[in-house]
């Protein structure tokens, strides 16, 4: 039996029991039921899971909209700077346990969106690619599969995802999942 492990903010929790139930028989997924918040709330969850996310195959995990959220009209929660800081400290901490890592990108918000804007989604999106994959992380561009199609892909509350924003992410989950040669 293969081990995933399923790692993030609420858009993981949107697409999670929709990925165990494509990727079925033959594998073990865990996830946490809480919200993994900023990456530094990722990061310090790490020592409460360890032990569950130990031995695990692959691990796909995000973070990123509670980061760049800008509520009080006075920047980003997290620096850009302290975003990619945090996200190499999981990253580094993960492929001790595996080399098998998957980071998604953060996904679009409807642009009605008062406190998360796409413009900075993207700032925040390439912070993190060229931070993870010189590290051997895989980039999972869920943003890139949302993008086309905003409307049908993220609800009326202008972050999360509608029924068809959760099959495509899981989809794409899945598929990362899988292109991995796991014995």
């Amino acid at each position: 039996m293969k081990k995933i492990t399923l790692l993030g903010d609420s858009i993981r929790l949107n697409y999670e029991n929709r990925v165990k139930e494509l990727l079925g028989d033959g594998y073990e997924v865990f996830r946490y039921d809480d919200n993994g918040r900023f990456a530094q709330y990722t990061l310090r969850s790490l020592f409460d899971y360890r032990p569950f996310i130990e031995g695990s195959d692959v691990i796909h995990w995000n973070n990123g909209h509670w980061d760049l959220c800008d509520l009080f009209g006075d920047g980003s929660f997290t620096d850009i700077g302290q975003y990619a800081a945090m996200l190499r400290r999981i990253a580094t901490l993960l492929l001790k346990i595996t080399p098998n890592v998957v980071f998604a990108t953060t996904t679009p918000v409807r642009p009605q969106n008062p406190y998360n804007s796409n413009d900075v989604i993207d700032r925040f999106n390439r912070a993190a690619i060229e931070t993870l994959e010189p590290m051997g992380v895989r980039i999972n561009d869920l943003n890139a599969a949302l993008r086309g199609d905003i409307d049908r892909y993220i609800c009326d509350d202008l972050i999360h995802l509608t029924p068809e924003g959760i099959e495509l992410c899981a989809g794409k989950v899945v598929e990362a999942v899988k292109s991995f040669e796991l014995q």
